[in-house]
């Protein structure tokens, strides 16, 4: 508890935005000045600050030591994030955020971003089929729109000149701008020369700030989905693979099929299978020393199952999470991929969920997964290209709140000096701006503003994973449920009209058959035949 009072004291002075670059920064001036300020239109001024929404300030960087993973410096432009491009960046007060201040923090709405919500994410498979196809649909619709507010970097910033003079940036997709952030973060460092790299390296992966890295880059894939279709509702589902035996998801109503002509190719049914990869040739840019400029570089691959057993036996289960979540310590030892007793190392795949202890040439929990799918999501370079990523790790990011509130560990829990390059405490996450420190989002979910369905209790369990969708299916069809009733209800209502008539008819034949002779030669077994259809009737 004490230090989640601390980490949201701290969020207040943080500024929420999204990652790079933002479009009034990518520029000779933005470059030339180092200073990525721009204005909000509310009212004219840097970052809001007329509005008291925030101000442009110096970047202090942390100057604690790094681990020996990487021993270089000033070779790659991820170092001391983000001052190889931005020394002066906007910081938003209270409950602003965006890039200008314009926007709200995570979890707050309304003008003047007063407004606490928590949306919840929901199993995907519980969803209604209206609500899966819409997921699909944003997926799509942001797979072809170009970000309005975001370009990418397509070249070192050595060669966009000392003073800026040769900007290199460049537009792209929505969805492509978080493949490509993934791919940025994670690439091998250039050392010059073709070929000469440094691959053990990598500013998300492979230590401390992996699971606070994929919660922002999740929690701003959100965020540009609502502002792309106005649906402020959204939230990302998540696939719980816990004891599964088959990607469960690789259907053409959801993820896509296997394609059956090629295996490795998406079902032509699905809307994934027009789908281009881009970031996928790690080789080829080190060859060439150059960036990924996020061209297309063929169709998404998937061929779930067909991997090597021998470093994936099985997908994990439920007793392998269970174990995981139990360990008490975030981060031991030398703090990366070799690391034994680590809920993170664990829980990224680096080590067994049976025994807490490291295991080379395997791959376990998270990393397991990647590895099954056998295709795009399988290179870490490249794995956010498949829409399952986000499915995937929506899930990750739900263990680690589960271990979060198990253990509600203090600040100090998460390593501050000497765990490898972009992963100490008070290290600024590569690639966003303005800045997140990966510290100040070790913390519970609910500072942030959302929740996962099968974390709640029991009662609001049951309203956001039954209850819900079927209230949202008979929305969906309401109009026919309206018109079967009035239909039924005029039939109901002819039949009875029958009877009545039918009745009061049968009564004055009998009263009048009262005053006459009586004729038995008129209770044939016709007449009583007719009799009976009539009571009956």
């Amino acid at each position: 508890m004490r230090s989640l009072l601390v980490s949201v004291a701290l969020l207040h002075l943080t500024g929420i935005c999204l990652c790079q670059f933002p479009r009034p920064c990518a520029n000779s001036e933005g470059l030339r000045t180092k200073e990525c300020c721009p204005v909000w239109e509310g009212d004219g001024s840097p970052c809001g600050a007329l509005s008291g929404r925030g101000f442009c300030t110096e970047v202090q960087v942390s100057d604690e030591p790094n681990g020996p993973q990487y021993p270089h410096i000033g070779l790659d432009d991820r170092e001391r994030w983000p001052l190889a491009f931005y020394n002066r960046t906007c910081r938003c007060a209270g409950n602003y955020g965006g890039f200008n201040c314009g926007e709200c923090r995570f979890g707050y709405w309304g003008s003047n971003c007063a407004e606490y919500k928590e949306s919840v994410r929901r199993n995907i498979m519980t969803m209604s089929t209206a609500e899966q196809q819409k997921f699909i649909s944003y997926l799509n619709l942001a797979k072809n729109t170009i970000n309005r507010d975001y370009v990418i970097s397509t070249t070192t910033r050595a060669e966009m000149g000392e003073n800026g003079e040769n900007p290199r940036f460049s537009d792209i997709n929505t969805y492509d701008l978080f493949v490509w952030m993934h791919y940025y973060v994670s690439r091998d460092a250039f050392l010059g020369g073709p070929g000469n790299v440094w691959r053990d390296i990598d500013f998300a992966h492979e230590s401390a700030a992996f699971l606070p890295w994929h919660r922002i880059f999740l929690l701003h894939w959100e965020n540009e989905i609502r502002k792309l279709t106005g649906d402020f509702n959204f939230t990302i589902p998540y696939w719980d693979w816990r004891d599964a035996q088959s990607c469960e998801v690789c259907t053409d109503a959801l993820m896509g099929g296997r394609n059956s002509l090629n295996p490795n190719l998406i079902s032509p049914a699905s809307v994934f299978s027009s789908w281009k990869v881009i970031c996928t040739q790690p080789e080829e840019y080190n060859n060439r020393e150059v960036l990924c400029n996020a061209t297309g570089e063929g169709p998404l691959l998937r061929n779930p199952g067909n991997h090597d057993p021998n470093r994936v036996p099985r997908l994990p289960t439920t007793a392998d999470v269970d174990f995981t979540v139990g360990l008490p310590e975030y981060e031991t030892g030398s703090m990366d991929r070799f690391t034994n007793m680590s809920f993170r190392n664990v829980l990224e795949g680096f080590a067994s969920p049976e025994t807490g202890l490291a295991v080379p040439g395997k791959s376990t929990m998270h990393n397991s997964l990647h590895v099954f799918m056998n295709g795009s999501m399988s290179s870490v370079q490249g794995s956010a290209n498949d829409p399952i990523f986000l499915l995937h790790h929506v899930f990750i990011d739900s263990i680690f709140e589960r271990w979060l509130r198990t253990h509600q560990p203090l600040r100090t829990s998460y390593p501050r000096t000497n765990a490898p390059i972009g992963h100490n405490d008070g290290y600024y996450m590569v690639p966003f701006l303005p800045l997140y420190r990966n510290g100040d989002y070790f913390l519970s979910n609910k500072v942030l503003g959302y929740e996962y369905a099968y974390l709640l209790d029991p009662g609001q369990r049951f309203v956001q994973e039954f209850l819900t969708p079927y209230l949202q299916q008979a929305q969906e069809i309401w109009q026919w449920l309206l018109v079967a009733g009035m239909v039924g209800a005029v039939v109901a209502s002819v039949i009875a009209a029958l009877i009545v008539v039918a009745r009061r008819r049968w009564r004055r034949r009998k009263r009048m058959s009262s005053f006459g002779e009586q004729q038995p030669l008129l209770q044939s077994s016709s007449e009583e035949g007719s009799s009976s259809y009539q009571t009956t009737l």
